[in-house]
């Protein structure tokens, strides 16, 4: 972290600020919309809440962490002894990248024992790609962050496959006013999850210190908003669409809505 403006301390503060403020209004916003959805899609909501609560306690401990790192006077900018802690982001990723994908699933509304597989494959290639790219992130050579980068690139590259070979029949019997949902809900998160590596190797392609790091930290929290938030809004209008359709089947069979 050295060399950095303030500036550069500026508009990274900002960005966890309004990191946090976001992920926490929007867990507000998908477990109230448990309400607005059919009793089948209510544990995706749960679980989207559940990502964007855990990333805001997260980001909240992310801005603690910066805050402490550095004192900032008469437009000076100075290390205090405690470093920043980025091991926050990958406890954070480790918990809340496999539900982004458990979400997706369960909202698809797939059997029980696709769900079950598909869900537990997803999970735990999510979880290897997490564990495989910590050592890189905190490597004091680039050739190292290379060679971990590189590693997790491999699981990442397997759940692109699931999500765009494997799933393709499931998207294809989804609903036709959600399926187009559920297929952008995809892209967003192969989008965004394709920005991390951009993000994670900018500190090993020649940047100083504290271009890096503005990089990094702004590039990752737009990332996770996109990724969690952005896509959590996907996930409650696919399951509100799907709930329309299925409230609509009982009440043109005689049945009351649940």
């Amino acid at each position: 972290m050295e060399n950095i403006s303030v500036g550069q301390y500026d508009l990274i503060y900002n960005a966890f600020s309004f990191a946090f403020a976001t992920l926490a209004a929007a867990t507000i916003f998908f477990w109230l919309g448990r309400s607005q959805v059919a009793p089948q899609y209510k544990t995706a909501m749960t679980i989207t809440g559940l990502v964007t609560f855990i990333a805001a306690y997260h980001y909240f401990r992310i801005f603690e962490s910066w805050e402490a790192a550095f004192n900032v006077a008469d437009g000076t900018i100075t290390a205090t002894g405690y470093a920043f802690n980025r091991a926050y982001r990958y406890v954070d990723w480790l918990l809340t990248v496999p539900l982004l994908l458990v979400e997706l699933i369960l909202v698809m509304g797939l059997s029980r024992s696709e769900t079950v597989s598909r869900a537990t494959r997803l999970g735990l290639l999510a979880a290897l790609m997490i564990v495989l790219g910590y050592p890189g992130e905190v490597a004091t050579t680039n050739g190292a962050r290379w060679l971990w980068g590189s590693l997790s690139m491999i699981p990442f590259l397997w759940i692109v496959y699931e999500l765009f070979v494997g799933l393709s029949k499931s998207i294809a019997a989804q609903p036709e006013d959600a399926r187009g949902l559920v297929s952008t809900a995809r892209y967003v998160v192969v989008g965004s999850w394709a920005f991390y590596p951009i993000v994670y190797f900018a500190g090993a392609v020649g940047l100083d210190g504290g271009a890096a790091a503005t990089v990094v930290e702004v590039g990752y929290t737009v990332a996770d908003i996109t990724a969690k938030a952005v896509f959590g809004v996907l996930i409650f209008l696919i399951a509100q669409r799907k709930s329309v359709a299925y409230f609509a089947s009982l009440r043109s069979a005689g049945q009351p809505a649940e």
